[in-house]
């Protein structure tokens, strides 16, 4: 399972979004493999697509989830002690939340792969204090 951020979902939804292209290449190369992702990131996308492209978007977008284009686990228990911890971490950046569940989830599923627009940020994240990510969408 590669992991899915915000800036993937909102890529493939927009064909005006710059990332447009690499996003659908993603898919197509890596889609067989599976994706997976976290509640703050649907909930940004969901906001994103809204705002910038459309509500009809929006409501595609959590279709394709719903019929399992992404699997979301259930996030740890003690996910905001450690959200809390991460967004301080990384409070130069700034860290959001969405962000900080993908860090998360990285560390629970021992996975640095991720699709991600978001190329500064994710370059000086790293999961369990030490590993970087790798960037599959923006090399």
């Amino acid at each position: 399972m590669i992991l899915a951020d915000s800036g993937f979902w909102i890529a493939l939804g927009n064909r005006r979004d710059r990332y447009h292209e690499a996003a659908l290449a993603a898919l197509e190369h890596f889609g067989a493999e599976g994706f997976v992702s976290t509640w703050p990131v649907l909930t940004e996308v969901t906001h994103l697509l809204t705002s910038r492209v459309s509500v009809a978007q929006a409501i595609a977008f959590i279709d394709s989830i719903a019929r399992g284009a992404c699997e979301i686990p259930d996030p740890p228990s003690d996910v905001l002690p450690r959200a809390h911890m991460l967004m301080r971490r990384y409070s130069d950046l700034p860290m959001d939340l969405a962000d900080a569940s993908l860090v998360i989830l990285a560390e629970e599923l021992e996975e640095s792969r991720i699709l991600s627009t978001d190329r500064r940020d994710f370059d000086g994240y790293r999961w369990k204090h030490r590993r970087p990510f790798k960037n599959l969408l923006i090399y």
